[in-house]
């Protein structure tokens, strides 16, 4: 058996048209296939009122119903009450029924019966009036609900079945009609069925792209998180080492064990300040560049609101509570999140007024950040929709809770608290 390696091109294009038609029009052709409803979010269904939406989904089967039932009554004039009228009117139809349940049995039904609609029948050869158009709805159907390459072999099957017809036919044949006409009608089925699945692509394409973009920003989002924490949590950890070193000169001569367990805790803040500088290593991009000044807090909010002020967004501060010292992670979370709420405020609703609350409460920080609706000429510029994202991670870094939605008159508001275990309300100023 000779090697398909080794076969001409023309013989492998032979063999793959062979296998191709094969496939198509033979493999399942009693496969059961009902045609569903259209989709309701179509562009022209979903401008429907609801009632017509309901009935409209169904457009196709009707189509193929009303062409039915005309040809069934044209068969029926055409035969003159002749006993055979009946099935010379049915055989054509029923083939074109089924294209909504067994299209590609419905198209061997519609070849096979042309012969017999042909002799039985008085009208054109070898397809009458009612016959042709049967036919070409069947090929229609068929093809719009199988593959281009399957509605291209029908369109040759049934130019060589015609063209044998003709040949034994009594004279007159509309062979020529037919390939014209179903030439154009598959070709315009084919445009719309290929342009429908390149739509149907690019929506899948966008639909994936959307998700790895949220999921980049995500991961982007935890990244810049780590940075910002790293410095903090350093901090502590050289604190822990330096202290553990100094401690046991601060005792006259201290006990053995108490110089050990300090060296032990020196040694173990060592370590996890290195193994910290690694993990954050692998995160960090390379041209990441660490910050020089140390990362912001609560009690640098002030500057940062005088800074938005300049630009054009009229802000108030109200605090409510013991203002008290938080642990730096809260403090740098709560800042950028209402930093990145008055970002949004000046990005989406420009020259409105924003309102920035924080309320130092037992067991935690709250903080609102609400806005009015966009005022003035300046047109709002879309965002990617990351500083939620930001936000969020933030918060559950933390264990707290946040909300995000519009207000009643238009604007926006952010709610979060960010819980602080063990601390009870101190006193302070407020």
């Amino acid at each position: 058996m000779t090697d398909t390696r080794t076969r001409s091109p023309e013989i492998r294009l032979a063999a793959d048209a062979i296998g191709g038609l094969r496939q198509d029009l033979f493999h399942d052709v009693f496969a059961y296939r009902p045609l569903g409803p259209l989709s309701t979010d179509g562009p022209v269904i979903r401008r429907l009122p609801a009632g017509i939406r309901r009935r409209a989904v169904w457009f196709p089967h009707a189509v193929v119903a009303g062409v039915a039932g005309i040809a069934l009554i044209e068969g029926l004039a055409q035969g003159n009450g002749q006993f055979f009228a009946f099935v010379v009117a049915l055989l054509p139809v029923a083939a074109l029924l089924m294209t909504l349940v067994r299209p590609v049995l419905a198209f061997w039904i519609s070849i096979a019966s042309t012969p017999v609609v042909a002799v039985l029948g008085q009208g054109d050869w070898p397809w009458g009036p009612s016959a042709f158009v049967c036919h070409l709805g069947v090929l229609v159907v068929a093809a719009a609900r199988t593959r281009p390459r399957a509605a291209a072999w029908m369109w040759l099957i049934t130019l060589v079945a015609g063209s044998f017809l003709s040949e034994i036919g009594p004279g007159y044949s509309d062979i020529s009609v037919m390939a014209v006409t179903s030439a154009f009608a598959l070709l315009l089925v084919a445009t719309v069925r290929v342009r429908r699945d390149a739509e149907r692509e690019v929506t899948v394409q966008r639909t994936v792209t959307a998700v790895e973009r949220d999921r980049r920003t995500l991961l982007e989002e935890r990244t810049t998180i780590a940075r910002e924490l790293h410095d903090v949590v350093a901090h502590h950890m050289s604190v822990v080492a330096i202290q553990a070193e100094a401690a046991p000169y601060r005792v006259e001569n201290p006990p053995p064990e108490l110089e050990q367990a300090f060296a032990t805790i020196r040694e173990n803040a060592v370590a996890a300040l290195t193994e910290l500088r690694r993990v954050l290593g692998v995160v960090r991009a390379d041209d990441h560049e660490a910050p020089d000044a140390p990362q912001p807090t609560l009690a640098e909010l002030d500057r940062l609101l005088a800074n938005v002020r300049e630009t054009g967004l009229e802000t108030e501060k109200a605090v409510t509570g013991a203002v008290r010292e938080l642990p730096q992670g809260v403090e740098l979370s709560a800042y950028r999140i209402v930093q990145e709420a008055l970002s949004n405020t000046l990005r989406h609703a420009p020259g409105a007024r924003a309102q920035v609350e924080i309320g130092y409460v037992l067991g935690g920080l709250g903080l609102r950040v609400v806005n009015g609706p966009a005022q003035g000429l300046v047109k709002p510029s879309p965002g990617a929709g990351h500083g939620i994202t930001g936000m969020r991670e933030r918060v559950a870094m933390l264990n707290g809770e946040m909300t995000a939605g519009e207000t009643e008159d238009g604007g926006y508001e952010v709610a979060v608290f960010l819980p602080v275990p063990g601390q009870r309300d101190g006193g302070g100023e407020a």
